[in-house]
């Protein structure tokens, strides 16, 4: 059966290039994003997982921890870490699971044997500080990922957990948020005193008070 929204994430240990990588222990309180690549030295890969090294400040700010996941040995991985380095500007900064034997990339539905058989498709995962996974994303191995759009969902997430509301349609953090519709209107009074705007009684439009 393949995962779902709310399950929890599976546990596994696996070998990667900041050594053995027991995935439970190793997320511990923090949010993760568990990410696959088709296959080392290739280019779309290389690019991918450059951007996610650049993005180091921002996974921080958010408590994220990135863990990136290929089906080739330990040896390949130490290897491409030179070409990602030099071609992309960022070294990895964060640890690259060596999947050789396909274990954990079976154990996420991460290989699509309609796809490519011997490859994983781009799988992403967000998981939660509960270990439970909250965003499922697949992409082909010809397209590469839009991280900017998985931060994005990631600060819907975070916040949603934290407030009575969720976010619309291209939502960026700071701009208005809808009022849960579990909420009544007296609930909600005294959830949100700055008021709101009610398009419709199930669409109240809310603008957050900035914290501290």
């Amino acid at each position: 059966m393949a995962l779902q929204l709310g399950q929890v994430a599976p546990d596994f240990t696996q070998e990667s290039t900041e050594g053995q990588l027991h995935f439970h222990k190793w997320l511990g309180n923090s949010w993760g994003i568990l990410f696959s690549h088709p296959k080392n030295f290739t280019p779309v890969c290389t690019t991918e997982l450059g951007e996610v090294a650049r993005l180091k400040p921002e996974w921080d700010k958010r408590g994220v921890k990135p863990l990136g996941l290929s089906v080739d040995p330990l040896e390949a991985h130490l290897r491409w870490e030179k070409d990602i380095a030099e071609t992309q500007g960022h070294k990895l900064n964060f640890p690259l699971l060596a999947d050789a034997d396909a274990r954990v990339a079976n154990l996420y539905g991460m290989i699509h044997p309609q796809s490519d058989p011997t490859v994983t498709v781009r799988a992403v995962y967000v998981i939660d500080p509960g270990k439970k996974i909250r965003l499922i994303l697949t992409y082909p191995p010809s397209a590469g990922r839009n991280f900017t759009e998985i931060l994005r969902t990631i600060d819907s997430l975070q916040l949603t957990d934290g407030e009575k509301v969720a976010t619309p349609v291209n939502w960026q953090p700071g701009q208005p948020v809808i009022i849960s519709p579990s909420l009544s209107d007296a609930q909600a009074k005294e959830r949100f005193p700055q008021g709101w705007k009610a398009l419709r009684p199930y669409l109240r439009v809310v603008e957050l008070s900035p914290k501290g």
